[in-house]
């Protein structure tokens, strides 16, 4: 019983160490398959996005400065109208007798003058005689001024009279289309405070605005001039452009949300924008042309922490130590002096000044630092890249060692959650970009 337990334990040992062995070997065997897209030459855009409404241009509300009851109505909706052209009549029964009234009025002023000025002569002359007293001469005086007075007072009655009753005919104050008519014949409308509205006329609907609201966050951006490209639900698939006119500094709070109006003129020759259309819009703050780019997905991109590990332990220590990786003797001087002792190598492997990585003469900060994982040969290798605009699909790239064609990791295939988004801690921490 005893040989016997002994050649089981063996037996087990040597299954234990034939297993490791195996499983070495299929991690030997372990192959990684990475997903790459190439480097290109093209454009990239940032942009502001924003909702407006389109109007035209030029929207005036026609009402009346009398009252009555509509006797005629002219136009109807969407019809074309001329500055000065006759579109509606109030009934002019009433401002027909006012003026009449008017008329009779002033007339009868002007007989009381006439008779006012004859005895004003009479008295004169007898008062330069001296044959009146001068109590007599200033009645005389002062009845003959009065009804100058009273004459003009009725001359300005039947002047307004008479604009009244011009008034009752309601012209268009601008060439244009007829957008809104909010009268019927018959309707009674009554001039107040609050003139109402009997049409609505648009200017010129081949020229067109939107009104975007912008967010405080980018109003920053907008500047006047701008390109601007927008959809409409009405034309799925088709894009209108415009650009920046007027951005308007008085602010609108909705919920404790700060946005700001800015008019963007849109042309709209073939008149298929219509009033109250609701722009979906797009407003080009920058455009980098003819550079380096890779889908942003790249720039995100971190491989699985066993190959990290792989591969940094086939870094020189001095390069390690730069990274990162070693984190002891830099906590007393904050990774300066490992900056010091090992910038020249480092900036060997990423071809990039080390101003530029600090912020120093060339401008460029960690902020804009990116790092991507670069094909060679059969494996692959990360290099530092310094970053420009994005669209969010695509983002600028710029270095010395990047050429047009060069493929970079952005992603693995059948990559579980916990591989994409796991990090090692012997990961570089530079170039995670914000």
């Amino acid at each position: 019983m005893k040989k016997k337990y002994w050649i089981l334990v063996v037996g087990l040992l040597l299954l234990l160490v034939a297993a490791y062995f195996i499983y070495r070997g299929v991690e030997k065997e372990k192959e990684y398959v990475w997903k790459f897209a190439a480097i290109e030459k093209g454009d990239v855009s940032t942009s502001v996005t924003a909702t407006g409404t389109l109007s035209a241009v030029t929207t005036v509300q026609v009402g009346t400065q009398v009252s009555g009851t509509i006797s005629k109505i002219l136009v109807d909706f969407n019809d074309q109208v001329k500055k000065g052209e006759v579109i509606a009549i109030i009934d002019t029964t009433y401002l027909v007798a006012s003026v009449r009234d008017a008329e009779a009025t002033y007339h009868r002023n002007e007989i009381q003058l006439r008779q006012a000025k004859r005895e004003y002569d009479r008295t004169k002359q007898l008062y330069d005689e001296k044959v009146v007293a001068d109590a007599d001469y200033d009645l005389a005086l002062t009845a003959y001024e009065t009804a100058e007075s009273t004459l003009s007072s009725s001359g300005a009655a039947l002047n307004r009279a008479r604009i009244n009753l011009e008034y009752a005919t309601i012209r268009s104050p601008i060439s244009g289309v007829v957008v809104s008519r909010a009268v019927d014949v018959g309707q009674t409308v009554a001039s107040s405070f609050n003139t109402p509205t009997l049409f609505t006329i648009a200017q010129d609907l081949t020229k067109m605005q939107v009104q975007a609201s912008v967010d405080e966050a980018d109003i920053g951006k907008i500047m006047v001039d701008q390109p601007v490209t927008f959809t409409v639900d009405a034309y799925a698939g088709e894009t209108f452009s415009g650009t920046v006119s007027q951005i308007r500094l008085l602010p609108t709070v909705t919920q404790n949300v700060v946005n700001y109006t800015v008019i963007i003129d849109v042309p709209n020759p073939d008149r298929k924008l219509l009033p109250g259309m609701t722009a979906n819009i797009t407003i080009i703050v920058d455009v980098a042309e003819d550079v380096l780019k890779v889908p942003s997905a790249a720039l995100r991109f971190t491989p699985p922490a066993d190959y990290i590990e792989t591969w940094m332990a086939s870094l020189p220590d001095s390069v390690r130590q730069w990274m990162g990786t070693s984190g002891q003797a830099d906590k007393r001087t904050g990774g300066q002096q490992a900056d010091k002792r090992t910038s020249g190598q480092a900036d060997k492997r990423t071809s990039e000044p080390a101003d530029r990585r600090t912020g120093g003469p060339g401008g460029f900060n960690r902020a804009n630092m990116g790092t991507l994982w670069i094909k060679e040969g059969d494996n692959i290798t990360m290099r530092r890249v310094r970053t420009g605009l994005t669209d969010g699909s695509y983002t600028q790239v710029m270095g010395r060692r990047l050429e047009e064609g060069e493929e970079v990791v952005v992603g693995m295939e059948n990559a579980t959650a916990e591989t994409t988004q796991q990090r090692s801690p012997f990961a570089p921490q530079f170039g995670r970009r914000r």
